[in-house]
């Protein structure tokens, strides 16, 4: 196996071959994750050929067996707050250092067969020598618990390459109002009181 980078993918027979990866990585998250974790073939190729994100994929042979894709501008991105990091690391912010990976997909053949560590050592060891703040994200399949999990395994492979804190930055829950039948609304369980404080949260947002 070997490693590639490329900053943008700007071959077509390239970007199928990653995309053909990508999907057929990602349908398990896919279907076990209620936020939007796959992208669509456009907001794929938006990505792919964005300079300012960097893509590293693991070849066997000619066949792309691993990728990841890390954005390094977080004013370019849609899933991070430029406001929080700004705030909360600005040293990294002025500096251009606050890095984010967009995905990080294996093929589900070579998930045994060492090819994220592979490619880890080779994207991470860039992000270390930089001094990188490099932001990740994990469904909840990934990541049952705050401790272990994936996030564990992404702060071992990156002390193969370097010194690095794993830092907590939040975590999002979804939920959803499941009304059975709209000709039979249950009598509210809110007294008056309730019912004000409620309506007043509403209108604040």
């Amino acid at each position: 196996m070997f490693v590639t980078r490329h900053s943008p993918v700007t071959d077509p027979t390239l970007k199928d071959q990653l995309w053909t990866l990508y999907s057929r990585a990602y349908l398990r998250t896919a279907e076990d994750s209620v936020t939007h974790e796959m992208l669509d073939r456009l907001e794929f190729n938006d990505q792919l050929t964005d300079p300012t994100n960097r893509a590293w994929v693991v070849w066997d042979d000619s066949m792309p067996v691993a990728m990841t894709l890390v954005a390094t501008d977080v004013k370019r991105t849609r899933w991070l707050s430029e406001q929080y990091f700004k705030r909360n690391f600005p040293e990294k912010f002025k500096s251009g250092l606050v890095h984010y990976v967009v995905w990080a997909v294996v093929d589900p053949s070579y998930v045994v067969r060492g090819a994220s560590i592979f490619m880890a050592r080779q994207a991470m060891a860039v992000e270390a020598r930089e001094g990188a703040l490099l932001v990740f994200d994990m469904p909840e399949d990934n990541q049952p618990h705050a401790a272990g999990g994936a996030a564990e395994l992404m702060r071992r492979m990156a002390r193969m390459v370097g010194e690095a804190q794993l830092l907590p930055l939040t975590v999002q829950r979804y939920y959803a109002l499941d009304f059975q039948s709209a000709h039979s609304p249950e009598i509210s369980g809110l007294d008056d009181h309730e019912e004000i404080q409620a309506m007043a949260v509403q209108q604040k947002r």
